[in-house]
């Protein structure tokens, strides 16, 4: 299932297979209900439609702005993205997207009016959660007075702060492993280590290991986990193939997607590639939040 949705007119329809084509989204054709199910089972959605009839048809459906769907308006005519709800949660970088195929992103959000950077968007470039939701309103109100310094603590500690400070986590990351066979041991970590590297993360930060159930007697991967005391999750081969790999992969020669990208991806809570696939001599490495 694609994790975005493009509710449109029938009439439209030639116009929005480019924007399918650019977002991989589903397309819905709009009916009483289809906000109701984007909702529900998308976690982004673009309406092809006037901005009057997409708020009339959210307005019942929100709950809370770090739960609720970002969504992006577009007229008819393909001119302007416009992000009318969580413009900090996905929806800004989605009208961004858009500009590709020539849409002008309309974004009204304060701090990035005025050239900042939301607490949103910095928890976002640096790969983390926000612990105390609620102190980004004044957060983000003192952004746009000043810079607010960006702390990285290293624990063990135990931090007392005010409602005026934003807590971050790095959120866990999944390391996906593809390898030739026979593969060592020390290859792996060497790869897993070089990867995580690339991203300015660390094993701490990482929840799983995982890869194809082709290799789950592969013993420099098994051996490799086992030395950086990690878990690793072995993805059926159905799950692998239904799950669409951006880098080209030489394991469709045995009828697979590919290893290590689909395989992060399958087990990753956001499926989203924060680094994709790299060739490390024998191993390749994808690694997904």
């Amino acid at each position: 299932m694609s994790k975005l949705a493009i509710i449109t007119f029938s009439r439209n329809l030639d116009a929005v297979e480019k924007i399918s084509e650019l977002l991989d989204g589903d397309i819905i054709i709009y009916s009483k209900d289809a906000f109701e199910r984007a909702f529900n089972e998308y976690g982004a959605i673009i309406a092809v439609m006037a901005a009057g009839i997409a708020v009339r048809n959210i307005a019942p459906l929100l709950r809370d702005k770090w739960t609720d769907p970002p969504v992006v308006v577009i007229d008819s005519g393909l001119n302007f993205a416009i992000p009318i709800l969580g413009g900090h949660h996905g929806g800004n970088e989605l009208a961004k997207k858009l500009s590709a195929i020539g849409l002008i992103p309309v974004i009204t959000t304060a701090t990035e009016v005025m050239g900042k950077e939301s607490v949103e968007g910095i928890a976002e470039k640096l790969g983390c959660m926000i612990i105390n939701k609620d102190s980004t309103k004044k957060v983000n109100m003192a952004l746009l007075e000043a810079d607010v310094e960006v702390l990285n603590l290293i624990g063990p500690k135990i931090i007392l702060v005010d409602d005026d400070v934003s807590v971050l986590k790095r959120k866990e990351l999944i390391v996906g492993i593809g390898a030739n066979r026979g593969v060592s041991k020390e290859e792996v970590m060497k790869a897993i280590s070089d990867a995580l590297s690339e991203i300015s993360a660390g094993i701490k930060d990482v929840g799983y290991f995982t890869s194809a159930v082709i290799k789950e007697n592969e013993s420099g991967i098994l051996e490799a986990a086992a030395a950086y005391g990690k878990e690793i999750k072995f993805v059926p081969h159905e799950i692998i193939n239904s799950i669409k790999a951006p880098t080209y992969s030489k394991a469709k020669s045995i009828g697979l997607n590919g290893v290590s990208e689909p395989a992060a991806l399958a087990v990753s809570r956001e499926r989203k590639l924060v680094l994709q696939k790299r060739i490390y001599g024998n191993v390749t490495i994808a690694i997904a939040r």
